[in-house]
């Protein structure tokens, strides 16, 4: 059994609670800032905001288009959003850490799941280098629209 982990990291110059406030927005928020053409449609199940919110979203595999469904949990309200697969046991995890006084974050988005044999090794050697740069975008398309939504005063 291979343990597959992908994770990406950044600075972020948006208070905490913008930034948490855009990755629970199952509606409006979140799905805008999922990097194209990784990600497709993100649709809402029940709920809409944070804990337990159920969609779906396509992601794209070397296959093609792949769709999950997911429940989100806040373990830590405010701090910490899990995405579970209904499916599976792939887990996304998104951390906000206050930095600067609160004036600005630290996001980290991490994937986990296991899989199986060689296609697990593959997967655990070969996709963490390939995905940590569509993380490390996701991560700049929430800081853009959290600025906006500063701006915006929102």
């Amino acid at each position: 059994m291979h343990t597959v982990v992908i994770s990406a990291s950044a600075p972020l110059s948006v208070p905490p609670q913008v930034a948490y406030g855009i990755l629970i927005d199952y509606r409006e928020g979140h799905p805008s800032i999922l990097p194209r053409p990784h990600f497709g449609e993100l649709t809402v199940e029940s709920g809409g905001t944070g804990a337990g919110t159920v969609f779906r979203v396509q992601t794209r595999q070397s296959t093609g288009m792949r769709t999950l469904r997911m429940r989100a949990s806040e373990p830590q309200p405010g701090r910490v959003l899990v995405e579970s697969d209904l499916d599976s046991d792939l887990v996304t995890t998104f951390t906000v850490d206050p930095v600067d006084g609160g004036k600005g974050c630290r996001v980290t988005i991490a994937t986990r799941w296991t899989r199986r044999g060689v296609r697990g090794w593959l997967e655990r050697v070969l996709l963490p280098p390939l995905a940590r740069p569509v993380f490390l975008r996701e991560l700049r398309n929430l800081e853009a629209l959290g600025r906006e939504r500063m701006a915006a005063g929102a």
